[in-house]
């Protein structure tokens, strides 16, 4: 469990093809890492397979590659981190599973006074989840939604601390992003469906 809130921003230092997966060199200041611990890498939840003095081993199975944009991922590529939640830390964003639903597409950035406004497209199950204020994690950062101009575009509005802590100040139009729907919302619309279903029929 995360929350969303990026305590380090990492590079990645080597990309490799293994019996594991498309195996992740990352560079990052973390102490303490033990193997087997989870990092939310952008958002998504991976597993430590091994690690050193400054510097932690991933992996991505082909499940993984295909509903992520690691993929996109190379030698200094700069990756927002998170470490697990420990029993007791503050709740400062929101719950966060590091399951990241899908990929969006950054569609505009432009600066609205004291903030970074980026538009992106999302998929339809994606949206169908976002309500305006509400949660979404996007490349592991908790946020708010700014807004929903138009079907299957989330906007969401950086304040500078969030581009001072964390990669999404470096987002270009076109640039693909983990988004991750608030976990209520899921649950919520799970246990609704048989009752939705039934009055759609």
């Amino acid at each position: 469990m995360f929350t969303g809130l990026i305590d380090q921003i990492g590079t990645i230092d080597r990309v490799t093809h293994t019996d594991a997966g498309r195996e992740f060199r990352i560079r990052c200041g973390y102490d303490g890492i033990s193997d087997g611990e989870s990092i939310a890498v952008n958002g998504a939840c991976l597993t430590v397979r091994e690690h050193g003095a400054g510097w932690f081993n991933v992996a991505a199975i082909t499940t993984t590659v295909g509903r992520t944009a690691v993929a996109d991922w190379k030698a200094g590529t700069r990756v927002n981190l998170e470490r697990a939640m420990q029993l007791g830390d503050r709740l400062g964003g929101h719950m966060v599973q590091g399951h990241v639903d899908d990929t969006g597409t950054v569609h505009s950035v432009n600066r609205n006074d004291d903030a970074l406004v980026i538009d992106i497209y999302v998929s339809a199950e994606v949206f169908s989840l976002l309500v305006p204020l509400g949660s979404v994690t996007v490349d592991g950062v908790s946020l708010t939604v700014n807004a929903l101009p138009e079907d299957r575009l989330l906007q969401i509005s950086l304040i500078e601390f969030t581009l001072r802590n964390t990669t999404l100040g470096d987002l270009l139009p076109g640039a693909r992003v983990h988004i991750e729907n608030d976990m209520m919302a899921k649950y919520v619309r799970r246990l609704l469906s048989p009752y939705t279903e039934t009055a759609d029929a």
